[in-house]
């Protein structure tokens, strides 16, 4: 029984509830009422110590296509100590210093000094195309919509571990798309998202996802949070180790989103199926893998040899996919259970965010992210797009 309950549990969590959503969002779908009207916007872009981005992230955001005396960019520089300031001040826009404080602290001071109608984050790394801001304008053309987010485009990797990972960003975009017909997605990608300023509100200190914190703040005020697939963000691939930790920081703040809106538990809460399934499965993971793999070994006969045997294949899959080739058929066989492990491994380190500082699960990019040349190529052949 054990193992039953635990490997049904995994089964739904990976397979299952993706094609449950995919049902949904094909029998059920909901539009979004786009329309044009220019709208005051203030940019927030938060920074530590980015002196090797941020000259071209303000070039990016000054050559975006929307009326320039409708936007203000505020730079929130969080307790820099390199040559961010110096070079933001030869940019006008509207620089802030506040002591070393994280994100969210840095986000929070910004919002109380936006002015603008809509309020549009972003981060200092990812490029925008130039209509990003454009088209998540006018998806709040929609009086249900609260909050709207872009899709993330990562360059085609050059190693096979920066390919393994944008194999599994476009599963996570498949998601997020297909949740946004069905009503909302649960939460935004960090470096393009707006939302109405009248609906945020300052986040607790230590709040590890602003991306999901806020526009949950829309969510439960009645409002939709949409996915517009034409308002594109651009960044370079990164290595499995800097992938990790972005996804065991990501787990962790699911815990902290729990604590802050318990609600989304309850049976009743919009959305609260789809949280349950995706979110919150997540965090058990780990949990009913484990059930699964040690329950199998007191199988009765003649089930406990083949689950047993099935069990090491399945681990096997997972292990030599390091070293399958990208462009390998076998790739697509390798790839799900080596993503089930990883899933599985940070949500356990997740838990960590109960008994440590949040501030130490913010991982800095390995070295030879954060050497990689700023610029994206405009071919959109290198960029890794999903179908």
């Amino acid at each position: 029984m054990i193992f039953l309950l635990c490997a049904g549990a995994v089964l739904y969590v990976m397979a299952g509830y993706p094609f449950l959503l995919a049902l949904l969002a094909r029998l059920w779908p909901k539009s979004i009422a786009r329309a044009r009207v220019d709208r005051t916007v203030s940019i927030l872009l938060p920074v530590h110590n980015g002196e090797q981005w941020i000259e071209a992230k303000l070039k990016n955001l000054f050559a975006l296509n929307y009326p320039r005396h409708l936007v203000e960019i505020l730079v929130i520089s969080d307790g820099s100590t390199d040559a961010t300031g110096m070079i933001t001040a030869g940019f006008p826009v509207r620089l802030i210093h506040i002591p070393k404080s994280g994100k969210a602290m840095a986000l929070n001071r910004g919002m109380e000094v936006a002015t603008g109608e809509i309020l549009f984050f972003t981060d200092v790394r990812q490029q925008l195309d130039v209509e990003a801001l454009r088209k998540l304008v006018d998806c709040f053309g929609d009086p249900s919509v609260g909050a709207a987010t872009g899709e993330l485009m990562i360059r085609a990797g050059e190693t096979r571990e920066e390919h393994d990972v944008g194999r599994y960003w476009k599963y996570e975009k498949w998601l997020r798309r297909r949740l946004s017909r069905v009503d909302s997605v649960l939460g935004a990608t960090g470096c393009i998202y707006a939302m109405r300023r009248s609906l945020v509100r300052p986040m607790p200190p230590g709040t590890l996802l602003d991306d999901v914190h806020l526009p949950m703040q829309a969510f439960f005020a009645g409002y939709r949070i949409v996915m517009d697939e034409q308002a594109l963000a651009f960044d370079l691939p990164t290595g499995f180790h800097t992938e990790f930790w972005r996804k065991v920081r990501t787990q962790a703040g699911v815990f902290q989103l729990i604590m802050e809106f318990p609600a989304l538990l309850w049976p009743g809460t919009r959305m609260w199926l789809h949280f349950v399934s995706y979110k919150f499965g997540r965090l058990l993971l780990p949990y009913f893998v484990i059930g699964a793999s040690v329950s199998a070994f007191f199988l009765p006969e003649p089930w406990v040899r083949p689950v047993v045997v099935a069990e090491i294949l399945f681990y096997g899959l997972a292990l030599i996919n390091w070293w399958v080739p990208r462009e390998s058929k076998w790739k697509r066989i390798t790839s799900p259970p080596s993503l089930l492990v990883v899933l599985a491994a940070a949500a356990l380190c997740a838990v960590s965010v109960l008994f440590v500082e949040p501030h130490r699960l913010w991982m800095q990019p390995t070295q030879a992210d954060q050497d990689k040349p700023t610029m994206l190529p405009s071919s959109s052949t290198s960029i890794s797009k999903p179908r």
